[in-house]
């Protein structure tokens, strides 16, 4: 679909990739309306679209797990500009912790709002659409929805569970001869520099770094706009994301261990961490960003190191499945 002037929603706008993704439609000419649950850094994030070619936005706080709420923010994207082009599910959350120890009110708010709030978001979208008669779904997903990981327990399940989503929508669009008019297109990103490994709960004891390579926020950012632009089923986002998604296919087993050791050396720090509750149940205060300042130079050189043994892994893994099959 062409891009300029569309009418342009996204969740979870006030920091991270949703906030990187409302700044690239704006720069694109869009009009977008921003939501989140914090009402500071949304209307600073607001700014900063108007920055780019005057984009005009709307501004709508929004707790994605309330239904009423969300039908009152695609509501509002309509009077204010007529239409829903793009809706763009964006909001997540997150808690680290062994399995048993993770409170249950934490594990299930991760649930209500990655999955629950996507499928809000969905319906609020898509009922919109279809009076239309077109427009485009784009979900947020992970490479953890395609390869599991210890100690995220809840935000793996809601990872996966939104491919599902994702791929059991196309199917009735499908079945009601909509597929051509409206698209759902779901976004696989890699481990991404922003914030929410500052903002997820955690109950590791250890501190919680974002796991390298690290990728830009505006990369996931550009990705999502191109997939707007020539809707596909799923987009996978960074080398390393890509070299997962091959491995989930080729070698399910090693991936699996391969993951877990990557996870215990590399995401959880042996820093001593306190118990929290993130930003689970209260949203963070201040302006927010687009960032968590997981960048720089020394993330470059990890990234290019980390991609170089994952592909190595990947022959070996590769090899070694074929000769076991051959024997």
């Amino acid at each position: 679909m062409r891009v300029r002037d569309a009418v342009v929603v996204v969740t979870g706008a006030s920091s991270g990739i949703g906030r990187a993704t409302a700044e690239a439609f704006a720069r694109k000419g869009c009009a977008v309306v921003l939501a989140a649950r914090g009402e500071e850094a949304l209307k600073a994030a607001a700014r900063e679209c108007e920055r780019h070619r005057g984009a005009q936005t709307l501004v709508v706080p929004t707790d994605v797990t309330d239904v009423a709420a969300v039908d009152a923010l695609a509501r509002r994207a309509v009077e204010r500009f007529g239409r829903i082009d793009v809706w763009v599910n964006a909001a997540a959350v997150s808690v680290f912790g062994p399995f048993e120890e993770v409170p249950l009110e934490d594990f299930r708010k991760v649930i209500d709002v990655n999955v629950m709030g996507y499928v809000h978001g969905a319906r609020a979208a898509l009922r919109t659409m279809r009076k239309q008669g077109s427009g485009t779904l784009v979900d947020v997903s992970s490479v953890a929805g395609l390869v599991s990981q210890p100690y995220t327990h809840a935000y793996v399940m809601s990872k996966h569970a939104v491919r599902a989503l994702g791929a059991s929508l196309r199917q009735e669009l499908r079945i009601a001869g909509e597929a051509g008019r409206i698209h759902v297109c779901t976004v696989l990103p890699a481990s991404i520099d922003t914030p929410l490994f500052q903002h997820a709960a955690n109950y590791t004891g250890r501190k919680v770094v974002a796991m390298p390579p690290v990728y830009s926020a505006e990369r996931v950012a550009h990705a999502i706009v191109d997939v707007v632009r020539v809707p596909r089923r799923e987009v996978v986002v960074g080398p390393m994301g890509r070299a997962i998604a091959l491995q989930s296919r080729t070698a399910p087993g090693w991936m699996e261990r391969a993951a877990a050791r990557q996870v215990d050396r590399a995401h959880l720090t042996e820093d001593p961490a306190p118990a929290t509750h993130g930003n689970l149940h209260v949203p963070a205060p201040g302006t927010g960003s687009v960032g968590g300042g997981w960048g720089g130079r020394r993330r470059t050189a990890v990234r290019r190191l980390a991609l170089a043994a994952t592909v190595v892994g990947v022959g070996v893994a590769v090899g070694t499945c074929r000769r076991a099959a051959s024997r």
